[in-house]
């Protein structure tokens, strides 16, 4: 497990608390090709998944194949940069038009029914 240490630097915790499993982030265009090149491998797989379509902080460790502790310290990197910019999930249902309460009785009802 030596190589999670040297991605992030010997730091094993995240300096934001904010980031939760389901977080949606998003990159800014605006500069990402010319800082990319100053990056990580690992910074520039998340950069290149988060220009094609915004992801979640779950989706984006199971695309590294790292842990979420990990991610999350990656992803912390790139918000400081100006990078990344991150949602949170209740944000991310009001810009859509807000909760489907149907929908999510819906669920509640399948889930139920298991």
């Amino acid at each position: 497990m030596v190589r999670p240490y040297t991605i992030t630097r010997g730091r094993t915790a995240p300096e934001r608390d904010d980031l939760t499993l389901i977080t949606v982030l998003s990159a800014v265009s605006r500069g990402a090709d010319q800082a990319s090149r100053r990056l990580q491998p690992e910074h520039r797989v998340i950069m290149a998944r988060c220009l094609r379509q915004p992801a979640a902080v779950a989706e984006l460790a199971a695309d590294l194949d790292l842990p979420v502790s990990v991610t999350k310290i990656l992803l912390g990197d790139l918000i400081a940069q100006g990078l990344l910019v991150a949602r949170a999930p209740i944000s991310v249902a009001r810009a859509s038009g807000g909760v489907d309460i149907g929908l999510l009785n819906a669920v509640r009802e399948g889930l139920r029914r298991l």
